[in-house]
């Protein structure tokens, strides 16, 4: 079955960064389209970025510029390296894959001081 398991956050400074992972299992990763997606206390998740199985990547304007998504399709795995963190940045970041709506269970990210 699908499976997607996040990896990665914790607590960071203002200006830090982290990388986020997501290994992927279950279905053949390299030909699907992945996504990152984040969601802050008492606000709807919403789109991080995209990578499709091509490499063709897409941002949120949030965060163009300061986050990079890519994937290892040797590892089965998909990336968000995180730059430049905002205390606006603070959210749960999800793993999605979009065929079949497959979410991982989240990985908590926090930027403060």
């Amino acid at each position: 079955q699908v499976q997607l398991v996040e990896s990665g956050g914790g607590l960071v400074e203002p200006g830090g960064s982290l990388r986020l992972s997501c290994a992927a299992s279950g279905f053949t990763f390299s030909s699907n389209t992945m996504s990152w997606h984040r969601q802050a206390p008492g606000k709807q998740r919403e789109l991080v970025a995209s990578i499709t199985g091509y490499g063709y990547t897409n941002y949120a304007d949030s965060v163009k510029g300061r986050f990079t998504i890519s994937r290892d399709n040797a590892k089965n795995t998909v990336y968000l390296q995180m730059n430049s963190l905002k205390p606006e940045d603070t959210a749960v970041y999800y793993c999605r894959r979009t065929v079949g709506n497959y979410w991982g269970q989240g990985t908590q990210v926090t930027i403060s001081s």
